[in-house]
């Protein structure tokens, strides 16, 4: 029982300092952070995995497949808005290289 209230006090307090840090940041910075997010939440899958070996009790497994599954959500996320914001970047314009090959 001690292990679980230590567990449950951990979640609670990393929740609580991922809304502050976060909070803090401006809104038009979100996207280029979902970056270097991604990165934070394979970090949160690894430790998911490490502690999945431990697990012996059915909360402890609830807790594993909620992690793993709100960090593989974030990951998959992540990619998709950098890969928009990567998009906006590109020019509709045909290159030089296109233009050559048409005059031909």
């Amino acid at each position: 029982m001690p292990d679980l209230v230590v567990s449950i006090t951990l979640f609670v307090l990393a929740l609580l300092i991922g809304i502050e840090v976060i909070g803090k940041v401006p809104a038009t910075l979100h996207t280029p952070l979902m970056s270097g997010a991604n990165s934070i939440h394979g970090i949160v899958i690894v430790g998911v995995v490490i502690v999945a070996a431990e697990a012996h009790t059915p909360l402890a497994y609830v807790f594993i497949f909620l992690a793993a599954v709100l960090g593989t959500m974030n990951v998959v996320g992540g990619y998709v808005v950098t890969d928009r914001m990567l998009e906006m970047f590109k020019s509709s314009k045909p290159s030089k290289k296109d233009e050559k090959e048409g005059d031909k």
